[in-house]
């Protein structure tokens, strides 16, 4: 019976890239695979059928042999005529592992990362620093390349040998039935290579623990729970392999004075009963300097004052925040005799006839409140 044609099975032109070829077989696989057609032969067919298909046409040099002289010139490459699999061609695990390895984190061939890991640093900064920006210098521990094995782990004249296990793949694969489970190789770890004469300096490590100092350059605006990334700054990679990042977490202290939200500052500023009673004015600090706050007659305790532009600018733009000052109306203490008698006389004064309606609008309603709460209660 004549074998179809490779591109008639995956449905591609002859003109597709490899990654037309792979995703056009990666649905067929899907959609045929005997696990997920147990009573279906027919499937099991044409899932091999594709995945001949795909071993062909997913290989350089096989597909141009195709291109040129059809099925006569991939038989013993492909399925041959010793079905899927024979002959000198790629196992189906392979073909599967190629397709599917990219999903389940291995990769094809060679899949495995020897990329230093990622660190991270808290890093406290005062108000002040985080608002308008600084250049800090921080000190971590850090893993360096031995210089002794220059990184190799092996004893200086000797090098890593190939990992027999593996075979330098730093992976192996376990075969049950149609599905192929790549894992680390436990021999080498996924290394690929075993050290017979470790480096005596490193240990065979390839890295040794030392002590670097990094200059961290803080925008202005950051505030807690941002990130700076200092890209290449973490764990030196393994045998050459890339070092990772290191990631400055930024945290705030809290300030004496102001208390941030967002771009937004807050400030309590506690001022005498005769400013609230007959306004004035007073200085009030901001993070670029003291500022006049005007207080209008009649001010009450906890009345709001927006000073706009005074806040913060944030650190991803836009224009700055305000600081909004909180006015607490302080209690005189430590009255002398004569300071008693005169607020007796103006207390006094207040109240005498209906005027205390009119010295403190507050406390009548409050007043009248709480008659009208025991006036509605059934006892």
């Amino acid at each position: 019976m004549a074998k179809r044609d490779f591109y008639e099975i995956l449905g591609v032109s002859r003109s597709a890239d490899n990654k037309e070829i792979k995703q056009a077989y990666r649905k067929l696989a899907m959609k045929f695979h005997p696990d997920r057609n147990p009573d279906d032969e027919s499937a099991e067919d044409k899932f091999k059928e594709a995945s001949e298909a795909y071993e062909i046409l997913s290989d350089a040099q096989k597909r141009s042999a195709y291109d040129q002289f059809g099925h006569a010139g991939v038989d013993g490459n492909g399925g041959g005529g010793g079905g899927f699999g024979a002959g000198g061609g790629g196992s189906f695990s392979d073909i599967f592992g190629d397709v599917f390895g990219d999903i389940f984190g291995g990769g094809g061939r060679g899949g495995r990362s020897g990329r230093g890991a990622d660190l991270r640093y808290t890093l406290q900064l005062d108000l002040e620093e985080a608002v308008k920006g600084t250049t800090v210098k921080i000190r971590i521990p850090s893993h360096e390349e031995c210089g002794s094995c220059e990184g190799s782990g092996a004893e200086p004249g000797t090098r890593p040998e190939t990992c027999p296990t593996c075979r330098g793949m730093g992976q192996v694969r376990m075969q049950q039935g149609f599905f192929a489970v790549q894992q680390t190789c436990p021999t080498c770890r996924g290394s690929g290579s075993i050290i017979k004469h470790p480096c005596k300096a490193c240990n065979g490590q390839g890295r040794v623990e030392e002590e670097k100092t990094l200059s961290v350059k803080v925008p202005p605006g950051v505030d807690t729970g941002d990130r700076i990334r200092l890209s290449g700054e973490g764990e030196p990679g393994i045998q050459g392999a890339p070092s990772g990042d290191l990631y400055v977490q930024v945290a705030v202290n809290d300030h004496h004075l102001f208390e941030r939200d967002g771009r937004n500052l807050y400030c309590d500023v506690p001022i005498s009963i005769v400013d609230a009673a007959l306004g004035g004015e007073l200085e009030v600090p901001t993070l670029n300097g003291r500022v006049k706050l005007k207080i209008p007659p009649e001010t009450q305790s906890g009345k709001l004052f927006r000073l706009r532009g005074k806040g913060v600018a944030p650190v991803r733009g836009g224009p700055a925040g305000d600081l909004l000052c909180r006015v607490n109306v302080e209690t005189p203490v430590k009255l002398t005799k004569k300071q008693k008698d005169l607020l007796r006389e103006l207390d006094s004064t207040m109240n005498s006839g209906d005027s205390g309606e009119q010295h403190g609008p507050k406390k009548s309603s409050w007043f009248e409140g709480v008659k009208s709460f025991f006036e509605d209660m059934k006892f």
